[in-house]
């Protein structure tokens, strides 16, 4: 199949033969997909009148089950965000009366977020909504090339994980070619 990022490795293959240009065949057409996926589930979080930020708290709410409660703490750190950005988004989702805050009956100095009724239908049918979109755009693939590329793709997500953050130093300038 032949598409931009095949054009964009033929190209480097005629040019700089002498490199491995695969990754940019992955990365790429990863960052090809994730384009296309933003502005689909940009359209979704538009029509429902929440942005992603506040999607995934509520998201993360239901997900806690029954009764749908999680401290801060909890949040933040599952969603891997300061805990000032928490802070807003749980001040914005409280003024739509998405979530409610009360005190805890066990520890009077913490706090617990609570999934409200309307919280909880308006995530429920974003999340009806940003899967139907997801699924869409995986309908070229058939279920087995899903479930494959979902294999390969937890198993690279799993290894960059495990090794943390890569950094690379810069090669000296002697060894470049062409310096």
């Amino acid at each position: 199949m032949t598409d931009h990022v095949a054009e964009i490795l033929d190209a480097w293959a005629r040019e700089r033969p002498d490199l491995d240009v695969s990754p940019v065949g992955i990365f790429g057409r990863i960052s090809r997909i994730e384009r296309h996926k933003n502005r689909a589930l940009a359209a979704v979080s538009k029509q429902h009148n929440i942005d992603g930020g506040d999607y995934d708290v509520l998201a993360a709410l239901r997900r806690s089950g029954p009764p749908y409660c999680l401290t801060p703490t909890e949040l933040f750190r599952g969603l891997i965000v300061t805990s000032a950005t928490m802070t807003e988004r749980l001040d914005r989702l409280e003024r739509r009366e998405l979530i409610r805050r009360h005190r805890s009956a066990t520890d009077r100095r913490s706090v617990i977020v609570e999934l409200t009724e309307a919280g909880r239908v308006l995530q429920d049918s974003v999340h009806e909504d940003l899967l139907q979109t997801e699924a869409g755009l995986l309908a070229p693939l058939s279920g087995q090339s899903r479930a494959a590329l979902a294999t390969l793709l937890a198993e690279l997500a799993g290894a960059l994980d495990a090794a943390g953050e890569i950094t690379l130093s810069p090669r000296p300038a002697a060894n470049r070619k062409g310096l």
